[in-house]
Order: C-alpha cells, then structure tokens, then sequence
C-alpha cells in the first residue's frame, strides 16, 4: 500500500462519523469538512500520529462566483466573439459549487513526507471560520491576507488586521465582482497643492477570454 493510499484510509477511518468529503486528484488528496469541525480535524491531524501534519504551508481563499459561466466559452477558446468584450452576454450560472467563497488549508507532514488539502465553504451570508492561529503560528499572516483580499474573517484571531492594502481600502481586491480598476483613483491637484483621491472614471472592459481546463 502506497503511502497515500495509507492517508486516504487512515482519514476515511478517522472521520466516518463526520461524513468527511474525501477526493483525489492531481496525485494530491483533498478533504472538505464543515466550518463547525475545523478546530477539532485540524488539531486531529497535527497531533495523531497517523497523520503528522506539524506546518501549515498555506492558507488561501477562494470566490467562485461565476464559476464555469463567462463571458466566454468556458470549455474551449475561440477564434471569434471579442464583442461580447464590449456587449457582455448574461449565461446562467454553470456550478456545482453551492457556496461562493471557500477557505482552502495546505498542511504538510515532515514526519511522513506527505501533503494534505483540507477545503472549508463558508456561509453565503457570514463569511467566517474559526482561526487556527492557535493550532499553527503561520496561520496569523496567512488568515490575515485571505481577510483582507476575499474579506472572510476568522473568529479568535489575535490580530484580524488589513495586511496588504492600504489604510482606509474600501473593498476587497481579489473577490470576483470587485472592478479591475478599483473604486477610487489618486492625482495630485496643483491648485489644492495635495493629494486627491476621486471615484474611478474608467469604463472597466473584459478583453481576455477565460477557459476552464479540464486536464
């Protein structure tokens, strides 16, 4: 038995009773858990022996809004079409995702050599999980980051500040509906002699077409 045939068992055994949601793909093994049992699979999978995940590489989330429906094929590319660059079609929504935003957790075990993906939807309406801070120390930054580009919070973090952005962002820069050229943009005005900062007078236009790869 391989030893990510071993983790695939040991985690179908571990959590039976908590209907865990176990994939694999890509030669990476990913399981999707409930936002009330984080704290408790987490802490599971740092301290078990079986598993030995002791880092966190990673914290990162994810906005699937409109995912698998665009102003382009999604399937394949096209050779013609780049007006619905300018006249954008409506298309109906195309996911088997049932919640827009979704929290994704990399752990590796140096113990075992092995990686893990543990991946958390959220709330439609509050956007927040428990922190992990207090399982691993490199969650802070991490949590941090997701907050200030998607605005998810997490509950229990010491220090749930903007990280990236600057004082008095408005908004959240890698959600999917926020404007590619932002809400407000910066000039200096010679006869204020200062700094100004105005709504954004530029027409946002999609000139890339997206494609969702199957492979």
């Amino acid at each position: 038995m391989t030893k990510k045939k071993a983790l695939t068992v040991a985690l179908s055994s571990e959590w039976d009773a908590l209907s865990l949601n176990l994939t694999e793909a890509f030669g990476e093994v990913t399981i999707t858990l409930e936002g009330s049992t984080l704290l408790l699979a987490m802490k599971t999978l740092r301290d078990k022996a079986a598993f030995a995940f002791d880092q966190l590489i990673d914290v990162c989330a994810v906005d699937y809004l409109h995912y698998g429906s665009s102003h382009w094929e999604t399937d394949a590319a096209s050779e013609s079409g780049f007006s619905r660059a300018v006249e954008p079609e409506v298309k109906a929504q195309n996911s088997d995702h049932t919640s827009r935003f979704a929290v994704v957790y990399h752990l590796l075990s140096t113990q075992k050599n092995q990686r893990l993906r543990v991946k958390v939807y959220l709330d439609d309406v509050l956007h927040a999980l428990p922190s992990v801070v207090s399982i691993w120390k490199s969650a802070n930054w991490f949590e941090r980051e997701a907050y200030d580009m998607f605005g998810v919070l997490f509950d229990d973090h010491p220090d749930l500040r903007r990280i990236l952005t600057d004082y008095g962002f408005i908004g959240h820069p890698f959600r999917k509906d926020f404007p590619v050229s932002g809400h407000v943009e910066m000039r200096y005005d010679a006869t204020l002699r200062k700094v100004i900062y105005e709504p954004v007078d530029i027409q946002p236009r999609l000139s890339v077409p997206k494609v969702i790869r199957h492979d």
